[in-house]
């Protein structure tokens, strides 16, 4: 599930709010262990991705380097090939 959550800081554009969500989704289905969670539980998964969304837009928002801002289409062909690499030594 981890994988799921990509890194967002130094990309051009940058992270969009929805990435920023999706990123707290991920993290706080880790956490709790539940991709689902039952009624009783729903407000504080919602309270625990709502405030872990502000603090990562706060951290991206504070961030400097002094890299190149990344391509996100050269990324994810990156990601492609590493992710075809590891298929085939394992098949």
């Amino acid at each position: 599930m981890c994988r799921n959550i990509r890194p967002l800081n130094n990309f051009e554009p940058p992270a969009t709010s929805d990435e920023v969500h999706a990123a707290a989704v991920q993290y706080v289905r880790k956490v709790s262990g539940t991709q689902k969670p039952s009624a009783a539980n729903q407000a504080a998964i919602d309270q625990a991705v709502a405030e872990i969304e502000h603090a990562t837009a706060h951290l991206l928002e504070h961030l400097t380097t002094a890299a190149p801002p990344k391509d996100r289409e050269v990324e994810a062909a990156k990601a492609r090939a590493r992710s075809a690499d590891r298929y085939a030594r394992t098949g």
